[in-house]
């Protein structure tokens, strides 16, 4: 039997960070990770590996579309696919080599194998039993399953069968227009698959401003990429290496079938908290099978915490980690802290889209009085010289205290642009606070500048 200060499970973004803060606060940490390597879903099956095979395909794309026109003559590459994927398994290799290193650097105990909390104050590993005063729960995500859907991660998959097909599919259904379908689906579509994603709602990106909903499906659609909007799927079957995909289209209520060689569930995803013992010792969950905590992530279990994708909230990676540094801090005995109100979402398609606080609708849906500034890159330079003038940039803000509520950005590196109006939000800045600051030319920030002048007296290039 072990005994520490912290035991956290899972050693995904949100619970490997708290567990790295948890030891620089001098608290004896140990995490209890059950995969063979650590960094959760993210590391090992979402965000990194998808952003490789985004990155070698989007390379792709400007070697067939752009490089003529930039005066590179020959033959676009071939797609050696099973090389694509050994670099897309040495990227996850960096990156989860890197977080055992951290461990060691921060003498952090692993304890290898599924968690179960079996008393208070108790962890049980396999036939182990460890005891630690705080308990912290990070166990993240799972994908959702979907009614009349039975995956096998070879013809119908998860993002994590989708992240090491056999082979590129030459038609490929994605069933749901939210981030991981949209990044997905534009991978496969950049590699020659004829791909075909299925909502259904009315728009993509559920949640999203609807300017950026509109612009993003006319991009994608120029891309190569079908919508069938508005459309409840009813099954799936499967035979050999071939699917079958029937839906409803709930305004006709007609059923109609797509063929596809693969098919894609990109539904969302729910709190992963199976065999976690929680519920037994008597933990509250809340109705949406999440843990629930009060606004420390204090569970109602004596010194055990949630935090990351199984309790409210974004299942974003960031927002597990800073919710992982907050808890540490809490346990320490300090302030810890999370800003909800201006936490960014990205998608990583071409272009990529970022957004962070509030929506024009959801602005004005809370009684508010705003002003829009917007920006086109077709006005950016920068942006016109790499073929990446499709899209803008949107700022909303207060029309009476011209305070930043919010800003949606689809274009060039719009998640990294994006991070200069969430360091404005965090410090209560003006439009004009960002209007006025010195940007760089010619690069692509020009625009947020722009866009923020735009909710004063008007961009200068536009």
């Amino acid at each position: 039997m072990s005994n520490y200060d912290v035991i956290v499970i899972g050693a995904g973004p949100g619970g490997y960070v708290a567990a790295i803060r948890c030891a620089q606060l001098g608290l004896k940490t140990a995490v209890v990770e059950g995969r063979e390597t650590l960094g959760g879903t993210c590391l090992n099956v979402g965000c990194i590996p998808s952003k490789a095979l985004l990155h070698a395909t989007h390379s792709l794309h400007e070697a067939q579309h752009n490089f003529p026109a930039m005066g590179l003559k020959g033959k676009a590459p071939s797609v050696d696919w099973k090389q694509m994927l050994t670099y897309k398994d040495d990227v996850i290799g960096q990156n989860t080599g890197g977080i055992e290193f951290l461990f060691k650097k921060n003498k952090i105990d692993w304890l290898k194998g599924w968690g179960k909390l079996s008393g208070k104050g108790e962890v049980t590993v396999g036939k182990d039993v460890h005891q630690a005063k705080n308990i912290i729960i990070a166990s993240g995500s799972e994908p959702s399953a979907l009614k009349g859907v039975t995956v096998d991660e070879k013809i119908v998959v998860t993002s994590t069968g989708a992240l090491a097909l056999n082979k590129i599919p030459k038609k490929m259904v994605v069933i749901g227009a939210g981030v991981i379908g949209l990044e997905l689906g534009s991978v496969y579509a950049r590699l020659g698959a004829e791909v075909t994603v299925v909502e259904f709602l009315d728009a993509i990106t559920p949640g999203m401003d609807k300017d950026v909903q509109r612009g993003l499906k006319r991009m994608l659609e120029k891309q190569g990429l079908k919508f069938v909007m508005g459309a409840a799927v009813q099954g799936v079957e499967t035979s050999k290496s071939k699917a079958k995909v029937t839906y409803q289209v709930k305004k006709t209520e007609a059923i109609e079938t797509l063929d596809a060689d693969c098919v894609l569930v990109a539904t969302g995803r729910r709190p992963f908290v199976d065999g976690l013992g929680f519920g037994d010792l008597g933990g509250e969950m809340t109705d949406r099978g999440q843990i629930k905590t009060n606004d420390h992530w204090a569970t109602n279990l004596p010194g055990v915490y949630a935090i990351g994708d199984v309790i409210t909230g974004p299942m974003l990676a960031h927002k597990a980690e800073d919710e992982g540094m907050a808890v540490a801090e809490v346990i320490a005995g300090k302030a810890g802290h999370v800003n909800y109100n201006v936490i960014p979402g990205v998608i990583y398609t071409h272009p990529e889209v970022a957004s962070v606080g509030l929506t024009e609708v959801e602005a004005k849906a809370d009684g508010r009085k705003v002003k829009v500034g917007k920006f086109s890159f077709m006005g950016n330079g920068r942006a016109k010289a790499v073929f990446a003038g499709e899209g803008f940039v949107k700022i909303i803000a207060d029309k009476e205290t011209d305070r930043i509520l919010g800003a949606h950005i689809i274009g060039p590196a719009a998640g990294d642009l994006i991070h200069e109006i969430c360091v404005a939000m965090e410090f209560g800045a003006s439009a004009q606070d960002v209007a006025l600051t010195c940007h760089a030319h010619p690069t692509y920030s020009e625009a947020v500048r722009e866009a923020a002048l735009a909710c004063g007296d008007g961009a200068i290039h536009a």
